[in-house]
């Protein structure tokens, strides 16, 4: 039976570890030269109706350090949902190749070319979740903290939009505290928000000096997402406050590290001082991309090289 990667609440404990200890794996190969063709003579196809620097690159660089081929299809390739429905679609690419990614809207888009496709589709980013950016800030996480994250305190400041709500899935699956900062009518989905109470992972407030006290990890990431630049000069008086600048840094542990997914609005959500300043780490969580999303790539199509892949002691 496939398996997909939509998200991380369909993953175990074990499975997230697995994923981590070989992207850890994959990441020390690469560094010393040592070549991981694990997936030579396969194919990806790309499917993106989102544009993204990292996504593309990373995930073409992965598969071709894998030994394998990616296929990039830009949206007026396909046209999915509106030239061809997303069944045909699914069909269609399954008969050719081996593993798709897509970068869309609609999560639902992504779990229909899941559920049409006989090869295993991965969520590259939907409008619900963003599952490999987490898994590449969960390494950058461990290179930081050491293997057990249960000790870490996460503060997410910004909109409770994709990335919150797959750092509340992170959260629930390796258990380490995690605080939700979003002004009022920007929480996220009810479902989500009922989940960070209910599994006692965290909680959300409308106060980022509260969320980024005594943290270890300050998160943001843009205001205004793909999609949504109608609401941009909103948003912007919306989130007045909400800023990881050096004020609000101070609230933060000392040594506490700053992360953002990238792009980033310079001066709107975050100052250009704290982002490339010591304690960012974002570089760092670009790189991951490539090395969690090669972890993800192997499961999928090799999934007894995970099985083989332990985690690394502290």
């Amino acid at each position: 039976m496939k398996r997909d990667f939509l998200d991380l609440s369909s993953l175990s404990r074990e499975e997230l570890n697995g994923l981590l200890a070989l992207g850890a794996r994959l990441k020390a190969e690469l560094k010393i030269g040592l070549e991981h063709p694990y997936l030579r003579g396969r194919t990806l196809a790309m499917v993106f109706q989102k544009p993204s620097l990292r996504t593309r690159v990373t995930f073409e660089t992965g598969m071709a350090q894998l030994g394998g081929h990616a296929i990039y299809l830009a949206p007026n390739d396909i046209g999915i949902g509106e030239r061809e429905s997303v069944k045909d679609v699914a069909r269609n690419i399954s008969r050719a190749v081996d593993l798709i990614m897509i970068r869309t809207f609609s999560h639902e888009t992504a779990v229909e070319l899941a559920r049409e496709a006989s090869v295993p589709v991965i969520n590259g980013l939907t409008d619900l979740l963003h599952p490999c950016q987490l898994l590449a800030d969960l390494m950058t996480l461990q290179e930081r903290f050491g293997r057990d994250l249960r000790k870490v305190r996460v503060a997410f400041v910004g909109d409770g939009f994709n990335l919150a709500q797959s750092w509340i899935e992170a959260a629930a699956l390796a258990g380490f505290e995690l605080r939700l900062a979003s002004p009022k009518g920007y929480e996220p989905d009810k479902d989500f928000m009922k989940r960070l109470r209910n599994e006692e992972i965290g909680t959300i407030t409308d106060d980022p000096a509260e969320a980024v006290k005594d943290a270890d990890v300050v998160y943001t990431d843009t205001w205004t997402s793909m999609g949504r630049e109608k609401e941009a000069v909103q948003r912007r008086r919306d989130f007045k406050g909400f800023q990881v600048n050096d004020a609000l840094m101070k609230n933060a542990r000392k040594g506490a590290i700053v992360m953002h997914c990238l792009p980033a609005h310079r001066g709107e959500e975050i100052t250009d001082d704290v982002i490339d300043g010591p304690r960012s780490v974002v570089l760092d969580q670009a790189e991951n991309r490539l090395h969690a999303q090669k972890a993800v790539m192997v499961w999928l199509i090799r999934p007894e090289i995970l099985q083989t892949t332990s985690p690394s002691p502290e």
